[in-house]
């Protein structure tokens, strides 16, 4: 049987000790993480707005690309506020600037001075805007530049 990057054999991950979910202190609000693998580096998983850190090991491809990414990295994971085991007082008005110090605090928490950020969906713009100070490498998967729609250089199929 062929085997996609993401198979990873249940009895591995039911077998795994799975990470402790921390806290980091961002402003007056407390934002869940957890830290798996011991790679050489770090990579920060930026989600997009929907997020649990400790679901994730409940959904197998989830759970499955966390276990093919440890191996070869530090990877740190975080629920974004408003979501999974973080605070959930959110202003509404939470500024892309404010998601970001989440980032820095989550890192700063795991001791993490420099990481790669891996921006997923709405996480994309997020792991763009940081500064090149603490970031190694970044990418983006799944994700798009702006998140308002944009004129076409040709029709686009439109419902009216």
């Amino acid at each position: 049987m062929k085997r996609g990057y993401l198979d990873a054999p249940a009895e591995v991950i039911a077998n795994m000790e799975l990470p402790e979910t921390r806290y980091a202190k961002s402003g007056n609000l407390n934002i869940a993480y957890q830290v798996s693998g011991s790679g050489p580096f770090d990579l920060v998983w930026v989600q997009g707005y929907v997020n649990n850190v400790e679901l994730h090991w409940e959904l197998p491809g989830a759970a499955q690309f966390i276990t093919r990414l440890s191996p070869f990295c530090r990877l740190i994971r975080f629920d974004r506020r408003g979501t999974g085991a973080s605070d959930r007082t959110v202003d509404p008005g939470t500024t892309l600037e404010q998601r970001m110090d989440d980032v820095r605090a989550v890192m700063d928490a795991a001791g993490s001075q420099r990481a790669a950020l891996l921006g997923v969906s709405e996480g994309g713009p997020m792991s763009i805007s940081s500064p090149p100070a603490n970031r190694s490498g970044r990418a983006r998967w799944c994700s798009t530049a702006r998140s308002r729609r944009a004129t076409c250089a040709k029709p686009c199929l439109r419902n009216s």
